[in-house]
């Protein structure tokens, strides 16, 4: 199964870590882990894993690293099985 590419916005420093509907066009999610020493993207990767189902050796930031909109690669989970995990129908308004 190929690779598929998600663009997210994060906010780092959250009161909780939860999808949080969409910003300019992509899914935003709040991430409670301050972006210090590489922490937030690690609890994006282990939060978009667990939203999907799949191990978090399949989930990599490969754009954004040190910046709110990253770029995620995620291996072993359709385009439709993101979509479905991760559909405005699940988001807060």
């Amino acid at each position: 199964m190929p690779s598929i590419r998600l663009e997210v916005y994060i906010q780092p420093r959250a009161s909780k870590t939860e999808l949080a509907g969409m910003h300019d066009g992509v899914i935003k999610i709040r991430i409670a882990a301050a972006a210090v020493e590489n922490a937030a993207n690690r609890a994006l990767v282990e939060f978009v894993a667990g939203q999907l189902g799949i191990a978090k050796r399949c989930v990599r930031v490969v754009s954004g690293a040190a910046s709110r909109r990253k770029v995620l690669e995620i291996d072993g989970a359709s385009a439709d099985s993101v979509a479905a995990a991760l559909r405005p129908g699940n988001l807060p308004s």
